[in-house]
């Protein structure tokens, strides 16, 4: 099993919730990303063909048999590693994909996050949210998109919530609820745990997912190849979204299933989950115990 995780400013360590429910039956890797402050110049840049072409080099690593589940931002780099590999029939394509709350086409039912992306021009973003690495860091002089800012919009998404949960947070210290008090503070010590992501990344993300739409338009390319999710024939598709969530709407994942037209009927299924968000779909007891059996009924059904 490959755990496709973002890098959208987290470590993968906001998956360890979907790692413990998935460990007891398979073996799972995933995709530990590095910051980007931390890479030197010398390692070169890092675009979004290159986050492609390691997830086939993850797969190929693995060997053929492997199953695969992205999580949010990776779902659009996942299906265009699953089509590059059945263009080329790839032994080690993918049995089953898994894309939890993707961001396959954002201009179906677009959220806050997709206006925002799309209010402004690619020159905005470069000019306003790339800052470079300080050189006291091993990646002194690399561009970046620093995490703290990322952290920044999404506490801003939510300000009321936060501010909830924080208050909260005091209240069950003074009352001595320390269990209560102990499960907010672990979730903000993840939440709070951000990296830097490379800037040719960040920058392609916005442009050639949220701007220009070039998956589902079939303007996508991949080392200059158009990227063809039709030549998907042998890999399962499995689409899960959220009711309430507002980073990935639905029917922005689902969108999957009308790019895989050579997949039949019966390799393609979709669950949209009634009263979670973003974060329910693939962490907390819904996870658990709702949605993760169908990702493992998936899998053994494609096996």
């Amino acid at each position: 099993m490959l755990l496709i995780a973002p890098l959208s400013g987290h470590f993968a360590t906001l998956l360890r919730a979907t790692v413990r429910t998935m460990l007891p039956e398979h073996d799972v890797y995933i995709t530990d990303w590095h910051n980007a402050r931390d890479v030197p110049l010398s390692d070169g840049a890092f675009s979004l063909d290159d986050y492609t072409t390691h997830l086939i080099r993850f797969l190929e690593v693995i060997g053929p048999g492997a199953h695969m589940v992205a999580v949010c931002q990776p779902c659009v780099s996942a299906l265009v590693a699953a089509s590059v590999m059945a263009m080329g029939e790839h032994p080690a394509q993918p049995r089953s994909m898994t894309l939890m709350a993707g961001p396959i086409d954002t201009r179906v039912n677009p959220t806050k996050v997709n206006e925002l992306a799309k209010g402004k021009s690619i020159e905005w973003f470069r000019k306003k949210m790339i800052a470079t690495v300080p050189a006291r860091f091993p990646g002194g002089g690399r561009t970046v998109y620093p995490g703290f800012v990322q952290l920044t919009a999404f506490m801003a998404m939510n300000m009321d919530r936060h501010v909830k949960a924080h208050r909260e947070l005091y209240e069950n210290i003074a009352k001595g609820e320390t269990a209560k008090a102990a499960q907010t503070k672990a979730f903000y010590d993840e939440y709070f745990a951000v990296l830097d992501l490379a800037s040719e990344f960040y920058l392609e993300t916005i442009q050639f997912v949220f701007q220009e739409h070039k998956l589902p338009l079939g303007e996508l390319t991949h080392q200059g190849v158009k990227v063809e999710p039709a030549a998907i024939k042998r890999t399962m598709l499995f689409t899960v979204e959220g009711e309430k969530d507002d980073i990935c709407a639905v029917g922005q994942t689902l969108a999957a299933h009308d790019l895989c037209t050579g997949l039949r009927p019966y390799r393609k299924r979709h669950h949209m989950q009634a009263g979670v968000g973003h974060y329910g779909v693939f962490s907390g007891r819904t996870w658990q115990n709702q949605i993760y059996p169908m990702v493992k009924n998936v899998i053994l059904q494609s096996d």
